[in-house]
C-alpha cells in the first residue's frame, strides 16, 4: 500500500444531526473482536497485530485525520509563517499550562488545548501533561529515541530490593522487540552492553565531528561508553517508506514517512488486511459492561456533535496513553466495579511515574572552532552516554540510575556572536570564521514507583464531553534528588575531560510531566492484589480487557519507553489471538 493511502482513509465517524449528549445513537450495531482505543504508537501496532492475526478491529481516535500536505511543516521556513514560527505572543501560553516548549507556531495544531482538555494538581505539585489528539496521537511528534529496557530494569527488584519486578523479563520480551524493531526501522550500534540490549538495527547515523571528541573524554572513565542514539529514523528505505532526507524537523511531521508514525506505517498495514474500521473524532468516555460485569465495548462521543455513541467488541484494547487509559477505566464506574473498571484493591491510578530530566551541563568546545563546512542540525538525532550507575557496584545515597541524552553540533543560528566583538563585515566574517561547536548532556533518570504518586477523577471539573478532568497528584523523592546531584556532577566531570568550556549548567529537575513519559497507573503485576494487570497486559478482574501503553509500566527504568511500549502490546495481541483461537475470550 503506498504511503499516502492512509491519509486519504474516507471517515468512518457518520454523522448524525447535531444532538447533545444526552441522546444515544447507536451508528454501529457490529461486534468486532476487538475495539482498540487510541492511534498511536501502540494503538497503531495493536490495530495492526489483531488485523494480521485475522481479527476484526475498530479504532477509535478522540482526533482527526491529519492531511500532511496542510497540516505538515518540516519544510516551511520562519518567514512563511506570521511570527516566524514563534506564535503570537501570549497565545500558546493561554492555551497550554504546561511550561514544556514543545508546541510552536509550526506544530500548534498537533497538541490539545489545556483550557478544552482541563486537569488539575496541587499547587506545590506541578505536574506537565503534554497531549495530542489526531490520528497518529504523539507518534506523529515524539522524539524517536528507542532504546530496550534490560532485565536491570523488568527484575530491579531483585537487584536492590525495592519495589517490585514486572511480571516478565527481557527474554520473555525480545523477541516482541525484534518484531517491532524490524517493522518500524531503528538505526542504531550494536555495542555490547548488558543494560543496553542490542536491537535489529538499521545503520547507524554519523557522529559530528565535536561528538567524537566528547566520545574519547567520555569514553576515557572506562565504566562508561558513548553511543549514537538509536532512533526511530530510517537510514535507508525499509518497508515502502523512503531514508530520511534530513530535514531536521521530525516535531512538525513528516511527509515521507521516514521515522516511526503509526499512520505512516502500522496503522497502514492493518488497513491493508480490509478489517481495521477507523473511526476518528471518538471521544471514548468509558468501558461498556454487560451483566456479568464483562467489557461489551466502549461508550464514546462524536468530537464535533457531541452525540453519544457506542461501538461493541469481544475484547477492549487501550492504547489510549498512559492517563487518558487510565482516566477511562476510572470513569467506568457501575454496579460491578464502582471504585472503576477492576479496581477492588484500590491501585487503578496509582504508582504514575515520569523520568527526571534537563539536570546537565553544556558549553562550547575549545578545539574545532573555525569556518562552518557543514552543517549538523539536519541529523534528528543525538548522542547518548547509557546508565553505568549501580550496575556490578551500588552507592549509598540512591537507588536506580540514569542515561545522558545530548549532542555536539553546529546549527546555523550563529548563537556564539553575542561573545564576537566587532562591527559591520569584518564583524560577519569573524562570526563566519570561530563557529564553535555547542556540547551538552542532560540526564533522564528512573522515577521510583511510588503509591503516593497517583491519578483521580475530579468529578468537580469537566472536559468540553463532560468527561470528568483528572486530578494528578506527583512529586519527586529524596531518591531522584539525590540521584540528580549526581547526574550534575558528572556531567561537568565527563564535559571538562573533553575540553568543553561549559556555560551552561542546570543543577533543578524539571517538574513531573515535562519528560512527557509519564506511565504507570495501571501496572502489570504478580498479584491481583499490588496491580491491576497480568504478565498479557490483560486485567485482572476483567479478562476482556488489556491494557497495552504506557500505564501497564510496573517500573520505570531509565530509557525512553515508547519501543518497550511497542513490544508488550504486540506480545499482548499475540496472546489475544491465540486466546480468541481457542475460544477463551
Amino acid at each position: 500500500m503506498p504511503l499516502s493511502t492512509l491519509w486519504l482513509l474516507p471517515s468512518l465517524n457518520n454523522r448524525v444531526g447535531s444532538c447533545a449528549t444526552a441522546r444515544l445513537i447507536n451508528v454501529a450495531t457490529k461486534l468486532y473482536d476487538a475495539i482498540v482505543v487510541g492511534s498511536g504508537a501502540t494503538g497503531g501496532m495493536a490495530a495492526k497485530e489483531l488485523c494480521e492475526a485475522g481479527l476484526s478491529v475498530a479504532v477509535l481516535e478522540a482526533g482527526r485525520k491529519l492531511d500532511p500536505e496542510k497540516d505538515f511543516t518540516e519544510h516551511k521556513w520562519p518567514f512563511d509563517l506570521p511570527f516566524r514560527g514563534f506564535g503570537q505572543p501570549g497565545v500558546i501560553a493561554r492555551e497550554q499550562r504546561s511550561s514544556v516548549t514543545v508546541a510552536n507556531e509550526y506544530n500548534r495544531h498537533m497538541y490539545v488545548m489545556d483550557t478544552e482538555h482541563p486537569y488539575t494538581t496541587p499547587a506545590d505539585k506541578p505536574f506537565d501533561w503534554v497531549r495530542a489528539r489526531q490520528v497518529g496521537g504523539r507518534s506523529i511528534v515524539w522524539g524517536r529515541q528507542s532504546y530496550r529496557m534490560s532485565d536491570y530494569d523488568f527484575k530491579a527488584a531483585s537487584h536492590d530490593g525495592y519495589g517490585e519486578d514486572w511480571p516478565l523479563s527481557y527474554a520473555d520480551l525480545a523477541p516482541y522487540y525484534d518484531k517491532v524493531e524490524s517493522f518500524v526501522g531503528v538505526s542504531g550500534s550494536l555495542e555490547n552492553l548488558p543494560q543496553l540490549p542490542e536491537g535489529k538495527f538499521l545503520p547507524a547515523m554519523n557522529f559530528t565531528c565535536a561528538e567524537r571528541i566528547l566520545k574519547k573524554g567520555v569514553d576515557r572513565f572506562g565504566d562508561r561508553r558513548l553511543i549514537i542514539g538509536r532512533s526511530a529514523i530510517l537510514t535507508r528505505n525499509h518497508m515502502g517508506r523512503l531514508k530520511c532526507h534530513w530535514c531536521g524537523h521530525c516535531s512538525r511531521g513528516c511527509s515521507t514517512g521516514s521515522y516511526y508514525s503509526s499512520p505512516a506505517s502500522t496503522l497502514p498495514a492493518a488497513e491493508a488486511t480490509g478489517r481495521m474500521t477507523l473511526i476518528s473524532g471518538a471521544v471514548a468516555s468509558h468501558i461498556l459492561v454487560d451483566s456479568n460485569g464483562r467489557a461489551r465495548g466502549v461508550h464514546y462521543f462524536d468530537r464535533e456533535t457531541r452525540a453519544s455513541r457506542e461501538a461493541f467488541g469481544k475484547v477492549v484494547v487501550l492504547c489510549a496513553s498512559t492517563l487518558e487509559s487510565t482516566r477511562l477505566l476510572l470513569n467506568s464506574r457501575s454496579r460491578f466495579h464502582p471504585a472503576g473498571l477492576g479496581n477492588s484493591h484500590d491501585v487503578l491510578g496509582r504508582y504514575l511515574m515520569d523520568h527526571t530530566i534537563r539536570v546537565g551541563a553544556g558549553g562550547i568546545l575549545e578545539v574545532a572552532q573555525g569556518p562552518v563546512t557543514s552543517w549538523d542540525d539536519g541529523r534528528a538525532n543525538g548522542i547518548y552516554i547509557p546508565r553505568f550507575r549501580n550496575l556490578t557496584s551500588r552507592r549509598k545515597d540512591y537507588i536506580r540510575g540514569w542515561g545522558y541524552q545530548g549532542s555536539g553540533t553546529r546549527g546555523m543560528f550563529p548563537n556564539h556572536a553575542r561573545n564576537i566583538s566587532g562591527f559591520g563585515a569584518e564583524y560577519k566574517k569573524a562570526v563566519k570564521n570561530n563557529w564553535p561547536y555547542s556540547v551538552g548532556i542532560g540526564g533522564w533518570g528512573e522515577m521510583l514507583a511510588r503509591r503516593e504518586n497517583y491519578v483521580a477523577l475530579n468529578k468537580e471539573i469537566s472536559d468540553r464531553w463532560g468527561v470528568p478532568a483528572l486530578h494528578i497528584v506527583c512529586s519527586h523523592s529524596e531518591n531522584e534528588l539525590n540521584m540528580a546531584k549526581d547526574i550534575f556532577e558528572s556531567a561537568k566531570e565527563m564535559l571538562h575531560d573533553a575540553g568543553v568550556q561549559i556555560t551552561f549548567e542546570n543543577r533543578k529537575l524539571a517538574a513531573p510531566g515535562v519528560c512527557i513519559h509519564e506511565i504507570g497507573t495501571c501496572r502489570m503485576g504478580k498479584d491481583p492484589k499490588t496491580s491491576m494487570l497480568n504478565q498479557w497486559n490483560q486485567m485482572w478482574e476483567v479478562k476482556n480487557v488489556f491494557v497495552t501503553d504506557g500505564a501497564s509500566f510496573t517500573s520505570s527504568g531509565c530509557v525512553n519507553p515508547t519501543i518497550t511500549m511497542m513490544a508488550l502490546t504486540a506480545r499482548a495481541c499475540a496472546y489475544i489471538a491465540e486466546e480468541m483461537r481457542k475460544g477463551n475470550l
